[in-house]
């Protein structure tokens, strides 16, 4: 019974830091960010964060792509916790250290200053920002990820053969409460007259205990599915680490994948205008034009008026696709719109390259 009566106390005080350490806390506390800044896996978790060429680092256009806010709420931000941020891997490149980042990574810009951040720098602002639901689900992670943490049997030996989250998740309920701790109430509640109402209430509170536990185990696996409205993880990082030429390879495997035949890359120079030929599934012509632009820069309407003319006049196709690692602008869309062009814009691209059949070709 004392051991009993000591394992629920414990319970009740993992669930009272618990409690503590919620999402507020996160926002305002620099010691909990600070704690969580080497937790950078969980940003392609929520959702693909794309880097440029080096691999590196993300600008800010960038980041505030991948947040879904505007650039002038990421500034706001950046002014008020520059010192953190810089702290963190932010900094803003001039003079000849902009010049010596543009040729090792191949950049092109005509700015006199850049500003990177690191992906921990993003994970900072993931913590700050409070005004994106991308943010909230990274902070909401971090803090699954903390309570996991903390409400592992301290005086177990680290093993290298540690089984799995959702092992341990389940070890938890099934062996320790639902096992152990429920039946042993239920029979001292039959043989103790003395104590049989407080046994009760403890009895209802470990079911309360397990029924949290059983709860989290769902939303994090509601958090770690690719299946709810969120691709897998690092789709769209893949796809911007990629040259053209894999780039146009990559989309021909998708093409096959979703029943194409007779794929043809035949991108570069001579190729006018369009880089994959094919037929879909049921005989249609299909022609294929693949741009990996930057995701801040945008197909324009000229780009796709060009694309019109190869693949209506020049290949008679029947079904032409214009596929980008960016955004169209809304005149580019609507071009495409009236001219029968499918845009397959980095959205649609990420959904896609995730499983998601594209409409067009079925």
């Amino acid at each position: 019974m004392p051991e009993l009566v000591g394992y629920m106390r414990k319970t009740r005080r993992v669930e009272e830091k618990r409690n503590v350490i919620n999402e507020t806390a996160l926002l305002e506390s620099k010691a909990l960010r600070d704690s969580a800044l080497e937790r950078t896996d969980v940003l392609d978790r929520v959702k693909a964060l794309s880097l440029l060429p080096d691999g590196m680092h993300v600008t800010t256009a960038m980041v505030a792509v991948y947040f879904e806010v505007a650039v002038k709420t990421l500034e706001s931000v950046m002014e008020d916790h520059r010192e953190e941020l810089a702290a963190s891997g932010y900094q803003v490149l001039a003079g000849t250290r902009l010049t010596l980042f543009k040729r090792a990574s191949g950049i092109q810009s005509r700015a006199r200053s850049l500003a990177l951040f690191s992906r921990r720098a993003v994970l900072n602002v993931a913590m700050l920002l409070r005004d994106s639901e991308v943010a909230r689900q990274v902070r909401v992670y971090l803090l699954d990820m903390e309570y996991l943490a903390r409400t592992q049997p301290v005086e177990n030996p680290v093993r290298t053969d540690a089984p799995s989250l959702d092992d341990r998740i389940d070890q938890r309920i099934t062996h320790i409460l639902g096992k152990t701790v429920v039946p042993m109430c239920n029979a001292l509640i039959e043989t103790s007259g003395e104590h049989r109402r407080e046994l009760i209430a403890l009895r209802a509170g470990v079911q309360r205990v397990e029924q949290r536990l059983r709860q989290h185990h769902a939303r994090l696996q509601r958090l770690e599915s690719p299946y709810e409205g969120r691709p897998l993880p690092g789709v769209m990082a893949s796809m911007d680490a990629m040259n053209g030429r894999t780039f146009e390879r990559h989309i021909a495997k998708l093409l096959g994948r979703d029943g194409c035949t007779n794929v043809v890359v035949q991108g570069g120079h001579g190729d006018r205008g369009v880089d994959i030929i094919a037929l879909t599934a049921d005989g249609r012509r299909l022609v294929v034009q693949c741009k990996r632009f930057a995701p801040y820069l945008n197909i324009t309407s000229p780009d796709v008026q060009k694309f019109v003319g190869s693949a209506k006049v020049l290949y008679a196709a029947e079904v032409a696709l214009y596929v980008a690692t960016c955004p169209f602008t809304p005149e580019a869309l609507s071009i495409a719109a009236d001219a029968g062009i499918t845009a397959v814009h980095r959205g649609l691209l990420e959904e896609w390259s995730a499983g998601a059949p594209l409409e067009i070709l079925e």
